[in-house]
């Protein structure tokens, strides 16, 4: 059983949907705005986060920012009324999983939850182990990557990233692949943003050092490897 909050202001909709995961063995909890939202979460762990936008306080991509500050992995889904491209972007900077439009169907919702709590289960199945590249070393349970013994502060999209290029173990990994294990596929990622993303690891993962891990074989994608 998991257990869900929802954070949203419209109260017949809020009813709805707690009414319709309850009858699908969730928990769920609810939350009409940010304060009363983060009040929650600090009695009682969550494992699935459901975000409305636009509600008193605080509003949802504060909150989902406010989330990822101290937690990367308990999956978030952003629920709001705007279908315009920079609100999804800006909820994709905030490190949400998915971003539903409403009106949505209960089962559209129902799938996507499916769906995350699927991923979350491999990515836990892996979580033990410790994931090694030449002399860089990946801790998937603590989220910590380091490289010679130095600590690499890296956000929670390019963790993944990095995190799925180990796992391939040299293999290379087209953009498709990686906007399907990264971004699912939800905020229509460009092959632009995926190259922006693999620049920004390289500055953190390889500028400072000789042996460069991060590759890209032109036509076909990336792949991490120690080799010279």
């Amino acid at each position: 059983m998991v257990d869900i909050l929802l954070l949203e202001d419209d109260k017949v909709l809020s009813k709805e949907i707690r009414s319709f995961l309850l009858s699908q063995g969730f928990t769920c909890d609810q939350a009409f705005d940010g304060i009363e939202f983060l009040a929650k979460t600090h009695q009682k762990k969550y494992g699935f986060y459901l975000l409305d936008i636009n509600v008193p306080k605080i509003n949802g991509l504060e909150i989902c920012k406010k989330i990822r500050s101290h937690d990367a992995f308990t999956p978030i889904i952003i629920l709001s009324a705007y279908d315009d491209i920079d609100d999804k972007k800006e909820a994709f900077l905030r490190a949400a999983d998915d971003y539903l439009v409403k009106p949505f169907v209960l089962d559209e919702l129902l799938m996507r939850i499916y769906s995350l709590l699927r991923r979350q289960q491999h990515s836990e199945s892996n979580e033990t182990k410790t994931w090694v590249v030449d002399d860089l070393i990946i801790y998937p349970d603590e989220a910590r990557v380091l490289r010679a013994n130095e600590e690499i502060n890296l956000t929670q999209k390019e963790f993944q990233l990095l995190l799925i290029l180990a796992q391939a173990k040299g293999r290379t990994l087209s953009k498709q692949h990686i906007s399907e294990e990264v971004w699912q596929n939800q905020f229509q990622t460009t092959q632009n943003t995926i190259e922006v993303y693999i620049n920004f690891l390289r500055k953190k993962i390889d500028k400072n050092f000789e042996n460069k891990l991060i590759h890209t074989r032109p036509g076909f994608g990336y792949y991490l490897s120690a080799e010279k």
